[in-house]
């Protein structure tokens, strides 16, 4: 199938799918394949800036190869759901490099965008978005961690959890409160290194292995040069990062149903039951044809979504149209795997299979960057605007 056909898509932005999809097929996937479950996969990243999709993210006068000073997040979202439909490892990796690195890039000094950006963009640095607490994660504006004044800086202490990437990232882009009581108007967000006297953390497994982790600061010192943007602004730093990224977690999880669904009319073809093939009974024939629509629908408000964004990132309707896409979009696809593993019966239970591996990968996405009862309550405030 070729899925990017929708949306209206230029002959270059098929062909770059086209490409994405075999570069992740024939050399990404198996790289993916011999990194240690759970740990950032060092390889893999440098393998992505070789093959010019890290550069693709990022302008050529910070070390990318793009004319335009960020990608747009239409094409962010192909390339997402590109990798996704072959290597889920791959795309997630692409995807942390752009978004622990795009608050330095958009809100950064240029001598932070400098010292940072290049390096990501060559696949020699790793970056993280350090923005959740073990006792805050969707409600990201009563963030505890604390900064408190030291001299011409700050000492960050406290605790942040569930981070891509740590705790082996190169460089965090940290939010932390400067302003008690103060609600999101007292975060700010501060580039910290990886290697800072006084920073530490241990990993995090879930069901799905990611390099993902806890922090630790016990009195991390930063200065003034270290912060992102402006002192109590932290939370508008967060929010222009998301606004970009938030669509193209749609997208990852599109990339996750297209894969189910190629996988079951495949299965369905083939297998024989009863002595006739599985699509040839309605059960299956009608959730096959359940699972593409959905899918379709989905990826129509992805594309859609990331539009909107291009246009006008300050576009009041872009926060309700990311919101609906990440929503409908990770709904829809935890649907579709289930329905494909239930074409493919005890097969697709076995440890190694396609959708076993798809079933473990696609629930987070319904968590992250906003969960979907979140993602619901944003499109009902926004429907009152």
């Amino acid at each position: 199938m070729t899925p990017a056909h929708a949306f209206a898509l230029t002959p270059e932005q098929r062909r770059m799918v086209e490409e994405t999809r075999s570069l992740a097929r024939d050399v990404l996937a198996p790289i993916a394949e011999g990194g240690d479950p759970g740990r950032v996969n060092r390889t893999l990243v440098g393998a992505l800036a070789e093959h010019g999709l890290l550069p693709r993210l990022f302008p050529a006068s910070a070390g990318g190869s793009r004319e335009d000073d960020r990608i747009s997040a239409l094409e962010l979202c192909l390339l997402r759901e590109a990798l996704a439909m072959e290597s889920t490892e791959a795309e997630t990796a692409l995807a942390l490099q752009g978004l622990g690195a795009y608050p330095i890039l958009l809100s950064g000094s240029p001598e932070q965008v400098r010292r940072w950006i290049p390096p990501v963009a060559g696949g020699a640095a790793v970056p993280a978005f350090a923005l959740t607490e073990p006792e805050h994660g969707s409600d990201a504006g009563a963030l505890e961690l604390a900064a408190e004044p030291d001299g011409d800086g700050w000492r960050l202490t406290g605790q942040k959890a569930f981070i891509s990437n740590a705790p082996e990232a190169d460089v965090y882009t940290l939010f932390a409160r400067t302003t008690p009581d103060s609600g999101p108007k007292g975060v700010t967000a501060f580039v910290v290194p990886g290697d800072a006297a006084g920073l530490s953390g241990t990993s995090i497994e879930l069901i799905a292995p990611h390099p993902i982790g806890r922090l630790e600061l016990d009195g991390v010192r930063v200065s003034g040069e270290d912060v992102l943007g402006d002192v109590d602004g932290g939370f508008r730093v967060a929010m222009r990062t998301l606004d970009l990224f938030r669509p193209s977690v749609g997208a990852f999880a599109v990339g996750m149903a297209q894969a189910a669904l190629d996988a079951a009319v495949a299965h369905a073809g083939a297998r024989r039951a009863f002595g006739r093939p599985l699509r040839e009974f309605q059960a299956v024939s009608h959730a096959l044809a359940e699972m593409a629509t959905r899918t379709q629908a989905a990826r129509l408000l992805v594309y859609a979504a990331a539009s909107t964004y291009d246009a006008d990132p300050e576009d009041g309707a872009v926060t309700r149209a990311s919101a609906m896409a990440k929503l409908a979009a990770t709904e829809a696809a935890q649907w579709v795997v289930d329905r494909a593993v239930q074409i493919h019966g005890a097969r697709a239970l076995e440890r190694g299979h396609l959708l076993e591996h798809l079933y473990r990968e696609v629930r987070a996405p319904r968590i992250y960057e906003g969960t979907t009862e979140i993602q619901r309550e944003i499109v009902a405030r926004e429907l009152y605007r």
